[in-house]
């Protein structure tokens, strides 16, 4: 399988999906139940260094710190040695990470909040043939309208959960290119017109091919305008074809993997 590295967007990255992780719980930022974030960030860690993300370092730094904070915070102590200790360090152990969150947010909020003013403007103005750059843009920044990349990665993460994920001595790894994956895949959706994220890997059981797999859904979604919604939160994903003909693109016939 070629190389095939993933970027986040713009404002991805450890703190992103602490945020997501905060949004999926509705939980209260300011304050933080540790233990429960730390579980879940590190059930998604694991899918990251499936994939591969070129920050997946920034992520391990990150669950890094989420352990010590969770274990300052359960390790028993008197209550006059918690007093004391309290005081010495003047805060909650979550109080700089916390901070950190709240300081992303805002600028996380204020670059959404520009570019729905960006998007809007562009809607009322569009911008002629002649104006647009002429360097091809970086698709890898792209976003997705209905669905998050976290909201992709969870639910790989639950497709990982339900598999018996082949484990053998010697490795064995899935040499079919990600293209072919990608016409496969976009051939089932232009035919059924909507197809389930999950059973792109019915009968998937190696690693490789479900990195493989996730990763030509992602090509889908950046490179060829199809759609993800997710009718309910947190459950199905689905992929549909793109809205416009002119980018429904002819696929030679292929059975979905």
């Amino acid at each position: 399988m070629p190389d095939y590295r993933v970027q986040l967007d713009t404002f991805s990255g450890p703190l992103d999906l602490l945020l997501y992780l905060v949004r999926r719980n509705e939980i209260d930022l300011l304050d933080l139940p540790i233990s429960q974030i730390t579980n879940q960030f590190l059930t998604f860690l694991q899918v990251l260094e499936l994939i591969d993300l070129d920050t997946v370092g920034e992520f391990v730094v990150m669950a890094s710190s989420l352990i010590e904070i969770k274990s300052r915070l359960v390790l028993p102590r008197a209550e006059d040695q918690a007093q004391e200790a309290q005081s010495a360090m003047g805060e909650d152990p979550r109080a700089e990470l916390v901070e950190q969150l709240l300081e992303y947010k805002r600028y996380r909020d204020a670059g959404q909040a520009l570019q729905k003013q960006a998007d809007d403007w562009h809607n009322h103005f569009p911008r002629m043939t002649s104006e647009k750059p002429k360097s091809s843009r970086d698709i890898a920044n792209d976003s997705f309208k209905e669905v998050e990349l976290w909201d992709l990665v969870s639910a790989l993460t639950r497709v990982m959960q339900k598999k018996i994920v082949v484990e053998t001595a010697a490795i064995r790894y899935d040499d079919t290119p990600i293209s072919v994956y990608v016409e496969r895949i976009g051939a089932h959706v232009r035919k059924t017109g909507r197809a389930s994220f999950s059973e792109f890997f019915e009968g998937a059981n190696e690693r490789s091919k479900i990195v493989g797999i996730f990763l030509a859904v992602l090509e889908l979604l950046r490179h060829h305008q199809f759609h993800a919604e997710q009718p309910e939160p947190h459950g199905e994903i689905y992929l549909m074809p793109p809205d416009n003909p002119e980018h429904a693109s002819s696929v030679d016939p292929a059975e979905t993997p």
